[in-house]
């Protein structure tokens, strides 16, 4: 389900998603399939990790990410969610044929 909450979200981000919602600042984003399939391949590693385990881990990759960049942006690029969602977002039958716990790859 797509939820748009226009003051919910940080400046720079156009969408999150929070199982089992797609929270986006504004209602054109509706339309932008590229920032809909990034988001939906987050809903999909939420269930592969039992949707409590993914923010655990996704937590603790963004706080050694601090330590490790010592700036939060890079941080956020470099966990290993982001990296699958932004390698694959452009690719809309990603989905499709994404083998399981493939955020995996992008770990090291």
């Amino acid at each position: 389900m797509i939820l748009v909450f226009k003051y919910i979200l940080p400046k720079r981000y156009d969408g999150l998603t929070l199982w089992p919602l797609i929270i986006l600042k504004e209602n054109k984003l509706k339309l932008d399939t590229v920032l809909i399939n990034h988001e939906r391949i987050h809903l999909r590693q939420q269930l592969e990790l039992l949707i409590v385990f993914f923010y655990l881990w996704y937590l603790i990759e963004w706080f050694v990410g601090i330590i490790r960049f010592r700036n939060a942006v890079k941080a956020y690029r470099n966990i290993s969610f982001e990296k699958e969602a932004y390698a694959h977002e452009t690719d809309l039958d990603y989905l499709d044929h994404r083998p399981v716990y493939s955020f995996l790859k992008y770990l090291f």
